[in-house]
C-alpha cells in the first residue's frame, strides 16, 4: 500500500495580489450608494463567517457578526446589515 507524504509550508506572499479600487459612478442618488457599500460590507462579513465556520444563518447572531466586523477592524454594522449577512449565507447553500 502506497502513503502520501503531503508537506505544507505557509505561504510568504498571497497567491493573488488584491484587485485595484475603482471609483464608484459619479450622479447617481445617495440611496444607491448606501445600499452598494451596504451589500459590500454584508459580502465581506458573510465570507469572514463562513471562513469560520458559520454555515447556518441561525448561529450567525447580530452579536456574532459585529464581533467579526470589529476582528476584520470593519465599522459596526446596521441591524439591516446584519440581515443582508444573514440572508448571503441562507442563499450561498
Amino acid at each position: 500500500m502506497a502513503v502520501a507524504a503531503v508537506t505544507t509550508k505557509p505561504l510568504d506572499k498571497p497567491l493573488h495580489q488584491p484587485l485595484k479600487k475603482k471609483r464608484l459612478p459619479a450622479g447617481r442618488p445617495r440611496e444607491w450608494y448606501v445600499s452598494h457599500n451596504r451589500r459590500l460590507k454584508a459580502m465581506r462579513l458573510a465570507i469572514a463567517l463562513l471562513d469560520a465556520g458559520v454555515y447556518v444563518p441561525s448561529s450567525a447572531s447580530n452579536a456574532r457578526i459585529r464581533t467579526a466586523a470589529e476582528r476584520l477592524g470593519i465599522h459596526r454594522p446596521s441591524d439591516t446589515t446584519c440581515r443582508m449577512v444573514r440572508a448571503l449565507i441562507r442563499y450561498g447553500r
